[in-house]
C-alpha cells in the first residue's frame, strides 16, 4: 500500500515538474488561429507524458538501488 502512495506522489510531483518545465516553451508560434482548446488539449497530453517517462524512471532508478 505504501507503494501505491509513492507511485501516486512521484507521478504527481512529475506532472508538476513537467507543467514547469513547458511553461519554458513558446507554443504561441504554432498555434493556429481560434486552436486554442486543441492546444490546450495537447499541453495537457504532452504534460501527462512527460510526468510518466518521468515517473517511471524515478521509480525504476528507486528500486533498482532499494
Amino acid at each position: 500500500m505504501t507503494r501505491f502512495y509513492l507511485k501516486v506522489s512521484i507521478y504527481f510531483f512529475c506532472f508538476l515538474l513537467s507543467l514547469f518545465g513547458l511553461n519554458g516553451f513558446d507554443y504561441n508560434r504554432f498555434i493556429r488561429q481560434g486552436r486554442t482548446v486543441q492546444a490546450q488539449v495537447l499541453y495537457f497530453i504532452i504534460a501527462c507524458c512527460l510526468a510518466y517517462l518521468m515517473g517511471s524512471f524515478l521509480m525504476a532508478v528507486i528500486y533498482y538501488f532499494n
